[in-house]
């Protein structure tokens, strides 16, 4: 059948396609990454942090995939969310493929973005009975994601590991509870030699304290530390972000709080630095107050889901206003 148009509804059409264009045009924007700012700014608002619970950002270091977590408000459930950029154009956040039946977190690109880190909770060894997370990792094959393989066990083991984080020359970063251990939980380090992964070490006490250091962050020179910390007397309230500089003998500075301009008293985690952009990213707790009159339920569910409502979501800054030495 043939279609006839009359004028008020090629007005229409034309009205939805140019709504559709500005919707991914504004989307781009949002979610420019050569964009780099001197303060802490809320990274992707309404396309990746919203009023969930984000946390976790990796770049591609070619820039045209992101993967991050997802969680509800309470993180219950958990999953890895991924963009592609494809012609200049984000596309919408959708599950990684293998991604949103366990709590799958933490990604971490390496070996020039065809292999992603990550920790979950799914079964390993073909133990359906365990329970605890470990670190896995995933094949990039023409562009897709390959079924996650777990690393064996001189990383993993029935306590948990989390964060991964993996320099160019193969060394592995992460958090664990061990009884070699300097506090309740602590950054240990995998050397990797022809391939193969070494039994882990526990960072020293320029690093690792009696009290809680998790989620760390390693460059790809393995030259700067970026963690979290929790207990210390210098914090500022629910965990912040510490960093330290190795020097030429190859051992770790003092770490230092990163201060108040990316600190807050709530909880502040999960750095990445994306070197090829210049921008640091990190996860945060901290809320905006807001106390304006809510007229309407409507206005209320708004304001109750909009980013910046006490759920995690994800900062960005610019390297040079760190002064790193990155």
């Amino acid at each position: 059948m043939r279609l006839k148009y009359t004028p008020l509804l090629v007005l229409v059409i034309a009205l939805i396609n140019l709504s559709c264009k500005d919707t991914k045009t504004e989307q781009a924007v949002t979610l420019n990454l050569e964009v780099t700012t001197n303060s802490v700014a809320l990274f992707g608002d309404g396309v990746v942090s919203t009023g969930l619970y984000e946390r976790d950002l990796a770049i591609s270091p070619d820039g045209n995939q992101l993967i991050y977590t997802l969680g509800d408000y309470k993180q219950q459930r958990r999953s890895l969310v991924q963009l592609d950029k494809v012609d200049g154009v984000w596309s919408d956040p959708e599950l990684v493929s293998f991604s949103g039946t366990y709590q799958d977190i933490e990604p971490f690109y390496a070996n020039q973005g065809n292999t992603l880190f990550f920790a979950s909770n799914r079964p390993i060894d073909k133990d359906s009975t365990r329970k605890d997370y470990n670190i896995w990792y995933s094949t990039k094959t023409d562009g897709q994601w390959g079924q996650p393989k777990a690393l064996n066990t001189t990383i993993n083991t029935e306590e948990d590991e989390f964060y991964p984080s993996v320099s160019n020359n193969g060394n592995l970063y992460f958090t664990a509870t061990k009884a070699e251990g300097i506090g309740k939980e602590d950054i240990f380090m995998s050397k990797k030699v022809n391939g193969v992964y070494q039994k882990a070490t526990v960072l020293d006490s320029t690093i690792n304290t009696k009290y809680y250091e998790f989620n760390a962050y390693v460059t790809p020179e393995e030259n700067v530390l970026i963690f979290s910390s929790y207990g210390r007397a210098d914090g500022f309230g629910g965990g912040d972000l510490y960093y330290s500089v190795k020097d030429k003998s190859g051992h770790w500075s003092p770490s230092k709080n990163m201060g108040k301009d990316i600190n807050s008293e709530k909880l502040d985690f999960c750095p990445f630095v994306d070197v090829n952009r210049n921008n640091f990213y990190f996860s945060s707790e901290r809320f905006v107050v807001d106390s304006s009159k809510i007229n309407t339920v409507k206005e209320l569910k708004a304001f109750a889901n909009r980013a910046q409502n006490g759920t995690a979501n994800i900062y960005a800054i610019g390297l040079d206003a760190l002064e790193l030495g990155l």
